[in-house]
């Protein structure tokens, strides 16, 4: 309780000496100057949609004459030629003054009707319910749809193909319905729905860990709609109990099934758009052990019609998935070819039909490698379109007129991003690169309908992206959108240290990558503390060369204050091939744990680091490894800090936790193994745990029981708790109070001192 207690008064105090030091040196970064004030926010743009015509987009932007509101204005993506296509006055509902606030937008097909989004609200974890109005430009009509229904329960509102109709989810009763633009007639296409049985969206796990949020589909002909329904009457409520928003408490029920536990059954059904019954896809398997993971209609190229659905089929264990054509007319369901990994295997967006309908794209690691297949509708061998010891990460786009799919890769580099394109119709004809190779980084695109143009970002390790409008595949630079010269002017007057890529080499023929910022002035003959960040999860990655935004900041203040700061990517993460990532299945902590710790230690070999001051700290997934590595490498880690933790992946979702560690009741010693809860008796260092009470994700269950554990081993440590924070932990000034509070305990735990001298351990 002490500890605790000192913790918070310390935050309260702040790092008065630095931050008065910061306000008097423009050079100088504070906690207030990072995450309390807009000084070094970036520019923005958008949001941006491209037109279906493929040469023009659209974005939002404040009316000229200043007043409310804003307008939806188009420019030609070749000329910049600028078009106010939908004036702010245009939007203000009938007996109201004020346009309204437009959070998204989508356009008819034509061209001549948009579907605006607002008033949203929060559904699981993003807001994904709200209120849907219509502008008909031909007579400027503006009219709300769902009839008299109540606000902001209306979901995943679309335009039918003719523009005449407007489908959509009712939040709360879960049931789809089609919504004529010109008679203004509801039609109801299912009436089952219920708080367990979800027709057109999805629960908690399947938002969260398959991306799935929309959850259906008009046919492209307009006559019928193809949608999920979830049968989640067999998922156990988990309860965010929350005490300070009234005066009595009360628990807010999320279906969230955790490892091990009953998910929900799912399939798919079509129904006419104009009413009747569903027909049901005849999948096989158990239904509450198998996932369909992807569903589209398959309508592009001779052979694959409107009439039938291809869908993405998963087993529960995540090691099989079967591409699949359904014919939605009498549900038979056959399926084209299977892909099996002895880890995981997982979907795949880009799925779709080529060259007349003779083969089907996919990505598969069937070479050791994530690379780009042409699969034979009829059967056969898979031609492989890309081919090296790098990962496709990414397709972005298939370009069906001029054959070409663009895709993000970095063959030489996988801290970088580049744009690559191919010929999927010339087989033959080897890869070409389409970003520029004057600019190594981050490359990231959003490509338009006609693959002609692009809207590029472009970043490098601490140096702000860059918003350009783009030609493809010559890569001209038609326009900047962000420029971004303020932020890079402000990060240019820093007293910035120097970074570096660098490999650290752990043994065995094991070199990880990482990034490294040193204090500015830096001596190599003085002994630096250090600090790791890490989150070490699955094909993720933190040693990227790109921007970093206000952590890259906050870490560069560490630099002023005179510590170093490193990130490494231990084996499991991504972007080296199958065998890096797929080490890591069914012991997750293990491996990702050894390699951390085997990093820590080769680096406080480096001559001007001092190792008994080194520390880490993570989020999430980091958190899981901050607190394996201070219980597993106690006399490695002189602190750690963990946020949000997972310490037992038995508190964790189904879905995420069975794809890399498997069902916990087939590996208990796996998930023990690797559980920081095994090694709290362990721990010797200095340890802040931090969590918001209301996390939906990582449940506070988690930071619980590691209380519990290090209460029973009778070992000290720091706690903060937000109360009914989310995963985030974020609103109002809680990212200032919270990055304080970081700042603090590193600080007080991992001295630096200027003196170069060693610091003995506490």
């Amino acid at each position: 309780m002490r500890r605790i207690c000192l913790v918070t008064v310390l935050v309260a105090l702040g790092s008065p000496l630095a931050a008065q030091r910061a306000e008097n040196d423009s050079s100088l970064l504070s906690v207030d100057r990072i995450f309390a004030s807009p000084e070094f926010r970036g520019g923005t743009f958008g949001p941006l949609a491209w037109l279906n015509d493929g040469v023009g987009y659209t974005t939002l932007e404040r009316p000229a004459n200043g007043k409310p509101g804003r307008d939806i204005v188009r420019y030609d993506a070749e000329s910049g030629f600028r078009t106010t296509l939908v004036a702010a006055s245009h939007l203000i509902p009938p007996g109201d003054s004020t346009p309204l606030d437009i959070e998204d937008y989508s356009w008819s097909p034509d061209g001549r009707k948009v579907l605006v989004f607002t008033n949203s609200q929060q559904v699981w974890r993003t807001n994904t319910r709200g209120d849907y109005w219509v502008l008909d430009l031909s007579g400027w009509t503006l009219k709300k749809l769902g009839g008299n229904g109540p606000a902001s329960t209306l979901m995943f509102a679309k335009f039918s193909p003719d523009g005449g109709r407007v489908g959509w989810v009712r939040y709360g009763e879960n049931n789809l319905y089609v919504e004529d633009l010109a008679s203004g007639k509801i039609t109801q296409l299912t009436s089952d729905g219920s708080h367990t049985t979800i027709n057109g969206t999805f629960d908690w796990v399947y938002e969260e860990e398959l991306g799935l949020q929309d959850g259906w589909r008009w046919n492209p002909d307009g006559k019928s709609i193809a949608y999920w329904q979830l049968d989640a009457s067999g998922v156990r409520d988990f309860l965010l109990y929350n005490v300070t928003d009234s005066l009595y408490a009360f628990t807010t029920p999320v279906q969230y099934p955790k490892a091990g536990q009953t998910n929900s059954a799912s399939r798919v059904g079509v129904v006419s758009a104009a009413g009747g019954e569903t027909r049901w896809m005849k999948v096989p398997g158990d239904p509450r052990n198998n996932y369909i993971a992807r569903m589209e209609w398959a309508h592009a190229g001779k052979g694959s019609t409107s009439k039938e659905l291809i869908l993405q089929h998963l087993n529960r264990l995540q090691d099989t998935l079967q591409v699949m054509l359904a014919d939605a007319q009498t549900g038979q369901v056959q399926t084209l070819f299977t892909e099996r990994d002895s880890a995981w295997v997982e979907q795949f967006d880009e799925l779709r039909f080529v060259n007349g309908g003779k083969d089907l794209l996919w990505l598969s690691e069937r070479d050791g490698w994530s690379h780009i297949y042409l699969v034979p509708r009829a059967g056969g061998t898979p031609h492989v379109l890309t081919s090296g010891e790098f990962d496709v990460l990414d397709v972005l786009r298939v370009d069906t007129l001029s054959t070409s799919l663009y895709y993000i890769a970095s063959p030489d580099n996988p801290t970088q991003r580049y744009l690559y394109r191919v010929n999927y119709a010339k087989p033959e004809l080897a890869p070409q690169r389409v970003s520029p190779a004057s600019e190594p980084g981050t490359h990231s695109y959003n490509i338009s309908a006609s693959g002609r143009f692009a809207v590029h970002t472009y970043s490098r390790f601490g140096v702000p992206p860059v918003v350009t409008v783009v030609s493809l595949p010559d890569h001209r630079v038609l326009r900047t959108l962000v420029d971004n010269a303020a932020l890079k002017g402000k990060v240019g007057g820093l007293h910035l240290g120097a970074s570096e890529f660098r490999q650290v080499d752990i043994g065995s023929g094991i070199k990880l990558n990482g990034w490294f910022i040193k204090p500015p002035n830096f001596d190599s003959t003085s002994h630096y503390p250090v600090l790791f960040f890490v989150y070490g999860g699955p094909g993720s990655q933190t040693v990227t060369d790109a921007w970093g935004g206000q952590n890259y900041l906050w870490y560069q203040m560490l630099a002023q204050r005179g510590y170093i700061v490193a990130s490494v990517d231990n084996r499991g993460t991504g972007a080296r091939g199958r065998a890096w990532r797929k080490i890591i299945y069914r012991q997750m902590g293990v491996i990702e744990t050894r390699d951390q710790a085997a990093a820590a230690r080769a680096v406080g070999r480096l001559p001007f680091v001092d190792s008994t001051r080194i520390g880490i700290w993570g989020w999430s997934y980091g958190g899981f490894m901050s607190l394996n590595v201070i219980t597993q490498a106690p006399d490695v880690y002189r602190m750690a800090i963990a946020v949000a933790p997972v310490t037992h992946w038995k508190y964790y979702d189904t879905i995420y936790t069975e794809r890399y560690n498997g069902l916990p009741q087939d590996n208990a010693a796996g998930y023990d193994k690797g559980s920081p809860l095994t090694y709290a008796k362990n721990l010797k260092g200095r340890l802040l745990i931090v969590h918001g009470s209301g996390d939906d994700n990582v449940h506070f269950q988690n930071t619980e029981a590691m209380v519990n554990a290090l209460v029973a081993a009778n070992r000290p440590f720091s706690l903060m708790v937000y109360p009914n924070r989310t995963h985030s932990i974020s609103g109002g000034s809680t990212r200032q109070h919270l990055y304080t509070l970081l700042t603090r305990f590193v600080e007080e735990n991992l001295p630096a001192n200027t003196s170069g001298g060693r610091a003995a351990m506490p």
